[in-house]
């Protein structure tokens, strides 16, 4: 028995893997269900409805979107050319530590900038952090041949740790009570509500902006041809002349922004400052969504909102039987397993000797 590539890929089965892979993941999440003694219909339609079953349910889904549009973007742009960015995390605090340095600057003593002059920098400073976090890994690779998986993974605890410092040091609240968490951003640098009466900010409305660019750039441009090109096999491409070494920096950078920028998005839009917990793993999550959505970034928007509809549901169903939440993490790790597979079957086939 051996895999085989396919002489040509089916249309039909394109587009059936998907639903097969869903209905695989909701298969096995049913024995989990039974396994716990719950029954398995009200359970399933209680993580649809306290994902996507009313007005409320829907705005906490988007909100919770929100940020894993822009890791899964950040993971699926550097993951396009064979550089894997398992760093989204850290780069996500980087980008929000330096949001909250630059706003605090509203209305300190002394020196006051206008919202219209701070927001801006806000946002291009919190970038630049998470650029430069993945600055040294690029490096690291491009120039010495380094593991990019270890050093990204290894610099989110950096990261951590230096917040951590930061919350309990220079940068604390005094108003906090000794909570350690940083100061927080004037009202003007918060970004508006998109929806009345609900959590839904327009950072949702970046993300989107950001995938559709980042979807137009891969496709339509010089710079994503030859990332796509340094995916596909990076000695090919350098022999038709694509400078290999300096688009696996660019990537770099670009994905590293990205992540920055879900932090500032995230402070911004939503928790207002800096705690250790602001992210309950938005960066890991991140990767799991691009792989979800084939490093498509328009898929990665639909991949982030149907994983934060089945987050958000989970803590809604778990109220109300007895099932854990932690049925949410199994179904995320099921489905990408079960895409993997499906995406594999398009592919090849098995062949029997």
């Amino acid at each position: 028995m051996r895999l085989e590539a396919r002489d040509r890929l089916s249309r039909p089965m394109l587009v059936a893997a998907p639903f097969a892979a869903l209905a695989f993941t909701f298969a096995v999440a049913a024995l989990f269900v039974a396994w716990a003694g719950a029954p398995v219909g009200r359970t399933v339609a209680l993580i649809f409805d306290g994902g996507f079953g009313s007005r409320f349910a829907w705005s906490e889904t988007l909100t919770r979107a929100t940020p894993l549009v822009l890791t899964g973007l950040a993971a699926a742009i550097s993951f396009r050319a064979h550089l894997y960015n398992i760093g989204a995390e850290g780069q996500l605090y980087a980008g929000a530590l330096a949001a909250v340095a630059v706003g605090g600057l509203h209305g300190g003593t002394g020196f006051e900038l206008p919202a219209v002059v701070l927001f801006p920098a806000m946002l291009g400073c919190a970038m630049a952090a998470g650029a430069a976090l993945m600055a040294l890994p690029a490096l690291a690779k491009t120039r010495f041949g380094v593991d990019e998986v270890v050093t990204t993974l290894l610099l989110n605890f950096i990261v951590l740790l230096f917040v951590s410092m930061m919350l309990d040091g220079p940068m604390k609240d005094p108003a906090a009570m000794g909570w350690p968490q940083s100061v927080t951003l004037a009202g003007d640098l918060e970004l508006d509500k998109l929806v009345p009466r609900t959590r839904v900010h327009t950072g949702l409305l970046y993300a989107l902006a950001l995938a559709v660019i980042a979807w137009v750039a891969l496709r339509a441009t010089t710079f994503g041809f030859e990332v796509r090109a340094v995916g596909a096999n990076a000695r090919a491409a350098r022999f038709a002349g694509v400078p290999v070494e300096r688009t696996l920096v660019l990537v770099a950078l670009a994905s590293g922004a990205v992540a920055g920028l879900a932090g500032a998005i995230e402070v911004a839009g939503r928790t207002g400052y800096v705690t250790l917990d602001m992210s309950p793993g938005y960066g890991y999550t991140g990767i799991v969504i691009a792989m979800l959505a084939g490093l498509n970034p328009l898929g990665v928007v639909a991949a982030a909102v149907f994983v934060a509809g089945v987050l958000v549901g989970a803590d809604s169903m778990s109220r109300a039987v007895a099932v854990p939440t932690y049925i949410a993490d199994v179904i995320v790790a099921v489905a990408l397993l079960a895409m993997l597979v499906a995406n594999q079957a398009t592919r090849y086939r098995l062949r029997w000797r």
